[in-house]
């Protein structure tokens, strides 16, 4: 099955930006290069892509601070590639504007699941009055009700305002720090035992089993919500 859409590959490896070039236009993506982020931003202006794939270090502005340019003006998702798998630099990217991060070496099948799903992605607006299904979930924000697999749920104003929060951006990886600044406000980013007592308890009212479907642990990094259920 050939796939579709505009991706923008921004790496100063040459060998790297080739074989992505060969490879998702192979698939049926149209697909542009760029060596650095001035040449990437200019690109975003002439081109606007669907997707945008960035490696971290970089000559001029590094992957991070591209992020960081891109989101004064878009909300395109953004892959970010690296050799670096620390925990710390993770974080800092997905702060920064990407939405996932893969390591290298990776393999390319892994890559091009992370880019189908990142083309899937639709943002939920939960500020407007038409109730919204997504996945497994039904959400009426003029009401705040919730249902999850027809179900209703109830909610502490707390716990809806972190679902709705996760919802807005299903598939995404959310870090400790965007969730809680965006549920408590700036002042808690440095206490995430509010973030672990409610996710828990919003796993205890949406899932049916012991192992999580929906909000997902992201390994010392924060978590992801899934809205239609990983299950094996």
């Amino acid at each position: 099955m050939r796939e579709s859409g505009r991706i923008l590959v921004v790496d100063d490896e040459a060998q790297i930006t080739r074989v992505l070039r060969t490879t998702l236009s192979s698939r049926g993506y149209e697909v542009r290069t760029a060596e650095d982020a001035e040449s990437a931003l200019a690109a975003l202006l002439q081109w606007p892509p669907d997707l945008v794939i960035t490696d971290l270090s970089m000559p001029g502005k590094s992957g991070i601070e591209l992020c960081r340019e891109i989101r004064k003006s878009s909300m395109v998702p953004i892959i970010v590639l690296s050799v670096r798998g620390e925990e710390r630099v993770k974080v800092e990217a997905l702060d920064n504007g990407a939405d996932d991060y893969v390591t290298k070496p990776f393999g390319i099948n892994e890559l091009l699941a992370r880019i189908r799903a990142s083309l899937r992605r639709k943002p939920v607006t939960t500020d407007g009055s038409a109730p919204v299904k997504i996945g497994d979930f039904y959400f009426d924000f003029p009401a705040r009700l919730v249902r999850v697999r027809g179900k209703e749920v109830h909610l502490t104003p707390k716990e809806y305002e972190l679902l709705t929060f996760m919802a807005r951006n299903a598939g995404k990886v959310l870090t400790h720090r965007a969730l809680l600044a965006e549920v408590w406000g700036g002042d808690s980013v440095r206490q995430p035992e509010y973030l672990r007592v409610f996710v828990n308890q919003l796993r205890n009212k949406l899932e049916a089993g012991e192992t999580p479907l929906y909000i997902l642990t992201e390994p010392w990094v924060g978590y992801r919500f899934e809205p239609s259920g990983k299950r094996p």
